[in-house]
């Protein structure tokens, strides 16, 4: 059997932002025979979740053993619908909790430095964040986040996703600084590790 896991890159991000490639380089190394997902996603939430929820229904219907999220930013919020959605383990790195109420940060003209796209957001893509929106109930859940995270309120996180794992550190930034410290935990939470060598 092989357990898969997605990481989930946020907004205006890709597969080759740093966390992707630490934990991508962390399972090559530990756990090669578990297959790791790192879609390149759209840059609008409609088609990127559409992408996220082909790619997990896809791995599920092979039955070739469990499927573990991480998601980092946007990514967590996807991945928080995600989990709900088909029960399943997540770790969320400071987690977008309810993206459609900052919506004047999402509208508008937007470039995305890694693929060289440029883009529009308009209240049809808040929309359908705000239809994303999820309270974490049935899927296992991990929420890291750093006190000094400069993008999101990282309260509003630990309020929302209550009741579950939670790591908060002081200091830090969005990018959650010394990620690749917590990669053998991660592994191990989302419980891959028993089917891999």
């Amino acid at each position: 059997m092989t357990a898969g896991l997605i990481y989930i890159h946020g907004f205006i991000s890709s597969p080759q932002s740093l966390k992707a490639q630490q934990l991508g380089a962390y399972v090559a190394e530990h756990h090669p025979d578990l297959h790791y997902m790192v879609p390149s996603l759209a840059n609008t939430p409609a088609e990127a979740f559409r992408q996220l929820d082909q790619l997990v229904q896809d791995f599920l219907q092979k039955k070739t053993g469990p499927l573990g999220l991480v998601g980092s930013s946007m990514g967590g919020f996807f991945a928080t619908a995600l989990a709900e959605r088909y029960r399943l383990p997540a770790v969320l790195v400071n987690p977008a909790v309810q993206p459609h109420t900052f919506g004047e940060h999402f509208t508008g003209a937007h470039h995305n430095p890694y693929t060289g796209v440029d883009f529009t957001l308009g209240q049809a893509d808040i929309d359908v964040l705000q239809s994303l929106v999820v309270k974490p109930v049935t899927g296992r859940y991990w929420v890291m986040v750093q006190e000094q995270d400069e993008t999101l309120n990282y309260r509003d996180a630990v309020q929302f996703y209550s009741g579950v794992e939670m790591t908060v550190e002081a200091g830090g930034d969005h990018s959650f600084q010394h990620f690749d410290h917590h990669l053998e935990a991660i592994v191990a939470f989302l419980d891959l590790q028993p089917l891999v060598n």
